[in-house]
């Protein structure tokens, strides 16, 4: 057990986190901050400056797919940096491994994808031309693509500084 001593309190670290994590976790559901404070017993201040104190950005929430991308790696971590709420890439070699399950197998994971995708209201696609197209087509939302036809030479790179002011600029408009 965890506890940290105040004073002449006894503090159990543990209730602390799980009070935190219910409190999170009621306001992903969509309560709001006085709902959540008269579950918990606190004040509506109280859940608000928790917020505060945790919150990473504010701004759209974005995904980033992409596929075939040869510097995978760098992609993602100016995707984790940034805080990009979902992301999913495949190097030119998961992308064929990922084809050759089954055609109702591919299509149940692309249809997974898709809903994943479309609960934020803001996409880069970075990939070849008609898988790009197809992803845009799929989407109504706002969509910033890079297909790998608009970079000559490129061979599935794509320069990750580049995303990054893409992210950044997507976010603060």
């Amino acid at each position: 057990m965890d506890f940290v001593r105040i004073g002449d309190k006894l503090i159990h670290r543990d209730r602390v986190v799980r009070a935190i994590d219910e409190m999170l976790s009621l306001r992903a559901q969509g309560l709001s901050q006085s709902e959540v404070a008269s579950r918990l017993g606190t004040d509506r201040s109280f859940v608000s400056r928790l917020e505060s104190i945790g919150e990473v950005r504010k701004g759209t929430s974005i995904a980033i797919v992409g596929f075939p991308i040869a510097n995978k790696e760098e992609t993602l971590r100016v995707a984790q940096e940034e805080a990009v709420d979902y992301t999913f890439l495949m190097t030119d070699r998961e992308r064929w491994e990922f084809l050759e399950r089954p055609g109702t197998e591919v299509f149940n994971e692309v249809m997974i994808l898709a809903a994943e995708v479309r609960k934020h209201p803001t996409v880069i696609i970075l990939g070849a031309n008609r898988p790009a197209q197809f992803l845009q087509a799929m989407l109504d939302r706002e969509v910033a693509v890079f297909r790998l036809d608009q970079v000559p030479g490129s061979q599935g790179r794509f320069d990750p500084e580049e995303i990054r002011l893409v992210i950044r600029t997507l976010r603060s408009s």
